[in-house]
């Protein structure tokens, strides 16, 4: 499209909805050659004609309304590109063309009339192998599965005690007013039946005691009103169906029945702390110690899936934090690292207690068997000896250790440490440290320190023979087949593992630059190396300058190693002047932003005025706030590229180190390291035909604990075509834990110009123009971060903003959208079929990079595959879901999944295949990165804070609508490199 129509619009562009035809026609699948390891397939000796494959039927209605091309509104492609590319429609053929024309735009407009994409078919391409999968098969009852509602009164809020209650009101009348039914519970207000109760509506009282005042001391006793209601019957015979793939539409409430009747063993039994869906106990394996009296607890994750082959239980090994059971006195010892018998605590170690002990339960071990309960609610600032509170209405005054000398007869030995404060703060309730012992079975929620994500990470990390054999124990050990609750269900559940048919996806040739003396390269097993090859597109770096703010790195130690840095940049292809601007510059960590100044004008002023281009900066191993501060001084305030290097690396450097270092610095200064040979002989399917963007985009939220924080969504799009490499990328924050990315499309009112429009979708559509001198007639969007509750959700707002955004560059501008969703944090895990057969596993026992799965164990209907793109490191590897919502493109199974494995091969930082598809990867990195740039205050108490990175005042505007702080503008020569590697 003209750059004159891709300027910022005053005009508002109305979007009708409907469903589009896809007016793009897929490209055929190209037949690989037989790949001997000696070369790379034979690149096309004419211009590469697309023609397009037989339409597939789709389970979404699309209109059928054609596109029009307007032939005078042709851009043509540069001529250094490798190809014409030339696109045959229903309407002739379109060479680059533009869109426009009358065309019903489309889309709905509420989750009733959206169904998600329908699966196309299978892949065929790969080597086929058999996988196993931790989903064992769960056949359907045959009962009638009835819902009921449950209301207590008094409320109660504890879903422990809620159960406690039904449990009692189930030993009480099981036999009678419940006619031998034994339901399962919720724990809030749904109890469900496998057949009908006897009665439709009833009212029970139940009488408990309550736990908290002791184990063996007194107990009061408290009366509890229960109401059950019949709600519904559930129809197994949707849930056959759904199951069958013939409805689309998933039984929800049939399948969050089975779901807690299987979770009533776990509960019922008392065995296990639950979590979510998993379940933990300190008896499953003892528990390890992580340091600063926190232990961590082995678990299992347990869900009900609807699957291809059926209901599926999806068991899968887990770890949790716990707080230590520690009597407190010892466990302050281990928070602080210290002897706090004999020696006074600072004001520091005070303050750390306060944090670490807020709201956590405690027991009372002074008085015997009576064991009373407590939560912490702070600390006393002075030491027990000297604390009194009044003990009459006349305001008699004892000393706490008086008070429970005589109370108690017990002795406070270590008077110099703080009482505990429980209970309400306005009435003062003082214990000792040392009469408390911490309550077990106590998630801990907070962050964890290095040290202690180390030692977790080793507990957690196991071999997949190991983890098979440990999920193979475990749904062994829950006995399904003798479970009370399963027989009255009538669910059976398998103990065998899935086996599911794979495929091996081939990795694809990557092209290096021709002087080098590899030009092409064939991974093997997932990696590969930069020995004898040259980055594509290497950069110059002609002014640069060294910051070193490690005190144990001497000026001929920093020299060393950047010579040897800028060596390999030379070496792998870039050009790298070998000195810089002025000498290193030494610098104090706490004067970050005066150093960095320093530097940037002392070196603008010797170059005369030409601004640097590259900063390397040395830092301590541990840098605490170092790093982030640097990244948001230079990339928000001075527009300066950065790299930095941790002091360990500096002193023992190695060749691999410094290629890694080498290929980030290239892409941060515009460059491109490799490319997939079938981008550059245009030879990817519905890539290569037309200009084709591919976003990424993620959505990061505060730490539990952080209520106020914003969350920050990062979007990166490529800014080549067709080499689909470079990726520039734009962050934004907004309420906190919000997930639908509310900036990808915007508009506000401007004084001068009226309604304007904006957001991250538009402004890296002009992106792309203003890079490739095209406008994209197709988007692929890759989104992270979307668990299955969200989906419609997200699909119809996001789909909707790319909508508009694109409508807002030109009328009926609206190129085909497919819209899919990765997903890493789900539980399902493959496994060799054979530990030992070396030909179908890794050098760490997993199964090989290109492994996909898109049977059984995927959705019965829906177009979803597994993929595990990467080779296992240590551990066991976890495939990627990729779920495919929306495809206005028509890909097929193996045209969507061999795209996917073949870009995780692309990925800047390193010379391996990555575990997620690189713009979904780059999003994380940028939005990670983004939440340095909030101010230094927000970042520390937790104030509200967010708005945009990308658009100054604008952002200001639009984020200031819900509250939310924008984030500093990303200078401009930020935004167009890849400044987040």
């Amino acid at each position: 499209m003209p750059v004159r129509q891709m300027k910022e619009s005053s005009e508002q562009h109305l979007v009708i909805k409907t469903h589009l035809q896809n007016p793009m026609n897929p490209a055929k699948k190209v037949t690989r050659a037989v790949q001997n390891g000696k070369g790379p397939p034979p690149l096309p000796q004419e211009p590469h004609n697309q023609t397009s494959p037989q339409a597939r039927t789709r389970g979404r209605r699309r209109s059928k309304v054609g596109r029009k091309y307007d032939q005078g509104d042709v851009l043509m492609t540069p001529s250094c590109r490798p190809c014409t590319v030339v696109t045959n429609s229903a309407n002739g053929p379109v060479e680059n063309g533009s869109i426009s024309g009358d065309i019903e735009m489309g889309y709905p407009t509420s989750s009733k009339s959206l169904s998600l994409a329908l699966r196309p078919g299978y892949g065929q391409v790969g080597t086929k192998c058999i996988v196993k999968a931790n989903h064992f098969f769960a056949e359907l009852p045959d009962k009638d599965l009835n819902h009921y509602d449950v209301t207590i009164t008094p409320e109660v809020s504890s879903k422990a005690v809620n159960r406690s209650i039904i449990a009692e009101l189930v030993r009480l009348y099981k036999e009678s007013d419940l006619g031998m039914r034994l339901p399962a519970y919720d724990g809030r207000r749904n109890l469900y039946t496998a057949g009908a109760l006897p009665f439709s509506w009833r009212e029970f009282k139940i009488k408990l005691l309550e736990e908290e005042d002791g184990v063996n001391g007194p107990k009061r006793e408290r009366e509890y009103k229960v109401v059950i209601k019949f709600l519904s019957r559930a129809n197994l015979h949707h849930l056959g169906q759904f199951l069958a793939g013939k409805r689309a539409d998933a039984p929800q409430e049939t399948l969050q029945i089975l779901d807690t009747v299987l979770r009533e063993l776990s509960l019922s039994s008392k065995r296990f702390c639950p979590i979510g869906r998993s379940f933990f106990s300190p008896d499953i394996k003892t528990p390890q110690r992580l340091g600063e009296g926190l232990e961590s607890w082995r678990g299992f994750y347990q869900s009900i899936r609807p699957t291809q082959m059926g209901l599926s239980l999806n068991i899968d090994m887990a770890s949790a934090t716990f707080i230590e059971p520690l009597p407190v006195v010892e466990f302050v010892g281990q928070l602080l690292g210290k002897d706090v018998l004999s020696r006074q605590l600072s004001d520091a170690d005070r303050i750390k207690i306060k944090k670490a002990l807020r709201g956590v339960k405690v027991e009372v071990t002074h008085r015997g068997s009576v064991r009373r309960k407590y939560r912490v609610s702070g600390l006393t600032s002075q030491p027990t000896r000297e604390l009194v509170f009044p003990v009459d209405k006349n305001s008699t005054m004892k000393s706490v250790v008086e008070y429970f000398q005589e109370m108690y007869g017990f002795t406070i030995k270590y008077t110099h440490l703080p009482c505990l404060q429980v209970g309400n703060q306005k009435k003062a309730n003082y214990l000792p440290m040392e009469a408390c012992k911490i309550v077990e079975g106590q998630r801990y929620t907070k962050r964890l320190n290095e040290k202690q994500i180390t030692a977790l990470l080793k507990v957690t990390c196991q071999r997949p023979r190991d983890r098979e054999n440990d999920i193979l124990r475990t749904i062994q050990h829950n006995a399904f087949d003798q479970d009370p609750y399963a027989k009255e269900f009538g669910i059976k559940v398998s103990e065998k593992l899935a086996s599911v048919e794979a495929r091996i996806l081939p990795a694809p040739w990557l092209k290096y630059h021709e002087s080098g003396k590899e030009k092409n390269c064939l991974p093997q097993v997932g990696q590969w190396n930069m020995m004898n090859k040259k980055m594509i597109n290497g950069m110059t770096v002609n002014r640069w300058a060294c910051i070193n703010f490690s005190r144990s790195v001497q000026d001929s130690v920093a020299r060393t190693f950047c010579n040897e840095l800028a060596q390999m940049c030379q070496v792998s292809g870039m050009e790298f002047n070998p000195e810089p601007v002025i000498s290193i510059y030494n610098a104090k960590p706490e004067q970050v932003e005066k150093a960095l100044k320093h530097v940037y004008h002392v070196s603008t002023n010797k170059t005369k005025g030409k601004e640097l281009e590259l900063l390397l900066a040395i830092l301590p191993d541990n840098n605490g706030s170092l790093y982030g501060d640097l990244k948001r001084i230079c990339e928000t305030e001075l527009g300066l590229i950065s790299q930095c290097c941790l002091t360990k690396h500096v002193f023992k450097i190695t060749k691999q180190y410094l290629a890694n270092v080498s290929l980030k610095i290239n892409v941060k200064m515009g460059g491109r390291n490799t490319v997939l040979v079938d981008a550059v002989s245009c030879r990817i399917p519905l890539v290569s035909d037309i200009p084709t963007i591919i976003f990424g985009a993620d959505v990061t939220h505060p730490e539990n604990g952080e209520e106020s924080s914003p969350s920050i969504a990062a979007v990166v799009a490529s800014q080549d075509w067709p080499e689909v490499t470079k990726y520039a990328g734009l962050v934004c924050a907004q309420a906190h834990r919000q997930e639908l990315i509310q900036d990808l499309y915007k508009t506000w009112h401007d004084p001068v110009r009226g309604l304007v429009s904006g957001g991250m979708i538009r402004d890296l559509l002009v992106s792309f123009r203003k890079a490739t001198g095209q406008k994209p007639l197709r988007i692929i969007f890759y989104r992270d971060g979307v668990s299955e509750g969200q989906f419609y959700q997200v699909l119809l707002y996001e789909l909707d903003a790319i909508r508009k955004a694109c409508a807002s560059l030109e009328p009926n501008y609206q190129p085909p959208v497919t819209f899919i969703v990765v997903q890493k944090r789900h539980h399902t895990r493959l496994f060799a079929n054979n530990h030992r057969d070396r030909n179908t596993t890794d050098k760490s026992g997993n199964i090989l990079p290109g492994t996909v799965v898109d049977s059984k164990i995927c959705h019965p209907t829906e177009f979803d595959f597994y993929l595990c793109s990467h080779a296992g490191i240590q551990g066991t590897s976890r495939p990627a879901h990729y779920h495919v919502l929306w495809d206005e493109n028509n890909f097929t199974a193996d045209g969507i999944q061999s795209l996917t494995n073949n870009l995780c091969y692309t990925y800047a930082r390193c010379t391996r295949s990555v575990s997620v598809v690189p713009p979904a990867y780059y999003a994380h990195l940028a939005a990670f990165r983004a939440r340095f740039y909030m101010e230094p205050d927000l970042q520390e108490n937790d104030s509200t804070g967010g708005g945009s990175a990308h658009h100054g005042s604008k952002a200001t505007r639009a984020a200031g609508d819900c509250g939310v702080k924008p984030l500093p503008a990303l200078k401009e020569n930020v935004k167009r490199v890849m400044f987040y590697c």
